[in-house]
């Protein structure tokens, strides 16, 4: 069976959880099919992969008009496919158009949703609405969908009514538990100016308003003062957001002491001794269907201390691998606190309460390795998704 999965991040292009997904479930496809990789960017080495640069000839236009532009070159060449399976909104259109032209089934993973996230609107401007309807228009005719998480199934039914409840399978995102794992070495801490003998706060994510970055910051005035703060911090979406963070942290700065900002897409060795090293892991996001980054802190042996929003508390379980933090929500749809204020301070409480007894974070740390090793693997959701692809191809 041949199977083109579409998809625009793909290592070593990677920048978010969905590039994750496609090559940890792409290299445990390969076991199974002939998968081609079919992605964005500069050329890849790797056999069976291809890669897309958007058109020349719409260098200056809207974001979303270039990917829409390359994903038709994507289209043609899925010819002789039997199958085809895209990622993000960035291919779905692409996977819908090679269905449509070669006369193949089309799966779609839904990583997000594009009416869940109004911010992308001061991202991409007009885009916002094009990136939408490269969404929507594939999901109301795809073969099948497949949802990251149980609350990702819930939330296509809300978004899209007119897609039938018997076309989305739940399959959640693995992990790799070799590569995810503790690692007490320090050198890398230490190569960065971190203490390794004092307590960390960890931040792994985007600086995007889905990340919730700024709520933790104001968390962190509030933060025992002996705990250092970590923010691994990946490209700004905006101007706007990057001011923000940015006057957050130098305020931050001239109150406590231990503020590490790192502006780069961290390494998984580097990684894993920072979550391995780190009292509490926080993913203060807004809206996260699924949450990778919480898995990787577990593999590693780390307590998780989130936002109970989207797919996290599928994955975090409260009082037995970390903690969550339920918040009222804005009734505008961008997930934004109702009371700011409030959000940061129950942040705060759950951080500390994890710095004040370390035998609780590291008992929730043990719990959450045991959780990641035993529910969550790269091959068990590769099995899951053949099952999708042979209930809507002839083909096996």
């Amino acid at each position: 069976m041949r199977v083109d999965l579409l998809t625009r991040e793909y290592p070593p292009e990677v920048y978010g959880g969905a590039g994750v997904h496609a090559a940890e479930l792409t290299r445990a496809l390969r076991r199974h099919a002939d998968v081609r990789v079919r992605c964005f960017g500069q050329d890849r080495s790797e056999p069976g992969t291809s890669a897309y640069d958007t058109p020349h000839d719409l260098e200056d236009a809207n974001a979303a008009l270039r990917f829409l532009g390359a994903g038709l070159r994507i289209a043609a060449d899925c010819a002789g496919s039997d199958l085809v399976h895209s990622h993000t909104w960035y291919t779905n259109m692409a996977g819908d158009l090679a269905a449509r032209l070669h006369g193949i089934p089309h799966v779609m993973t839904m990583h997000s949703l594009e009416p869940l996230r109004p911010w992308k609107a001061e991202q991409l401007g007009g885009g916002y609405a094009l990136s939408s309807w490269m969404e929507r228009t594939p999901a109301l005719s795809a073969d099948a969908l497949i949802a990251v998480s149980a609350a990702m199934r819930a939330d296509i039914l809300t978004a899209y009514p007119e897609v039938s409840p018997d076309r989305i399978h739940v399959i959640h995102n693995g992990i790799d538990t070799d590569v995810y794992r503790p690692d007490h070495g320090t050198q890398a801490l230490e190569e960065l100016g971190i203490d390794p003998d004092r307590p960390i706060v960890l931040f792994v994510g985007r600086v995007t308003r889905q990340k919730g970055l700024p709520h933790l910051l104001r968390a962190a005035f509030q933060l025992r003062p002996h705990a250092q703060l970590v923010l691994c911090c990946g490209q700004p979406d905006t101007p706007e957001i990057a001011a923000e963070v940015a006057g957050l942290v130098d305020g931050l700065g001239k109150v406590r002491q231990g503020v590490h900002r790192i502006d780069a897409m961290v390494e998984p060795a580097l990684l894993r001794q920072l979550l391995t090293h780190a009292t509490a892991f926080v993913c203060p996001s807004m809206y996260e269907p699924m949450g990778i980054v919480n898995l990787e802190a577990m593999a590693c042996g780390t307590a998780v201390v989130a936002t109970a929003v989207g797919g996290i508390p599928e994955v975090v379980e409260h009082g037995r691998t970390g903690l969550l933090v339920p918040y009222e929500q804005r009734p505008d749809g961008t997930g934004e606190p109702a009371d700011p204020e409030q959000l940061a301070l129950e942040l705060a409480m759950a951080v500390n309460l994890l710095l004040d007894d370390p035998d609780l974070a590291e008992k929730y740390g043990l719990a959450g390795r045991e959780r990641a090793v035993q529910d969550f693997s790269w091959d068990l959701a590769a099995r899951r998704t053949l099952e999708v692809y042979r209930g809507r191809s002839a083909a096996v």
